[in-house]
């Protein structure tokens, strides 16, 4: 009896180390695809920091026709466009952004398109060219902007 019992504490405290140790993993970020000219430097620089960061990613060089093409039909203005566009989860990222934002963008499932750091704000991953401060937004298929974070 007392094997017994001693063979189902063990079973409950092993159970219990494996059930804590697969919650303590963290989940990996979807995977990533980003469209791009093969000649940017910076956006190659993004991808990378972004693989730094644990992110599968998909880099596909396209010609500048072919990429306006991509902002196109996924819903990038003028207003918010940048050197590169990537798609992630069924979001569409455009630009230089953060992590940290894309991160927070997965958890919370905000009903936007996506998020931009328009232009190429030298403080931006992978731009790294300056200190300046700069916003990411949030964008619809309205074209309507929201800030969604400073850096």
């Amino acid at each position: 009896m007392r094997a017994q019992l001693r063979v189902l504490v063990v079973g409950i405290l092993l159970g219990a180390l494996v059930a804590a140790a697969t919650a303590a993993r963290p989940t990996p970020p979807p995977d990533m695809v980003v469209y791009k000219s093969a000649s940017c430097g910076c956006c190659k620089q993004w991808v990378d920091y972004l693989k730094a960061k644990g992110y599968t990613v998909t880099s596909k060089d396209l010609d500048d026709a072919a990429l306006a093409s991509i902002k196109a039909e996924l819903g990038v203005t003028r207003g918010v466009s940048s050197c590169h566009t990537a798609v992630i989860a069924g979001y569409v990222i455009e630009g230089h952004v953060p992590a940290g934002d894309i991160e927070r963008l997965l958890r919370e499932k905000p009903k936007v398109l996506g998020l931009a750091a328009p232009g190429m704000p030298g403080a931006a991953p992978g731009m790294d060219t300056s200190k300046d401060p700069y916003d990411v937004l949030t964008f619809d298929a309205k074209g309507t902007t929201t800030v969604f974070s400073h850096h």
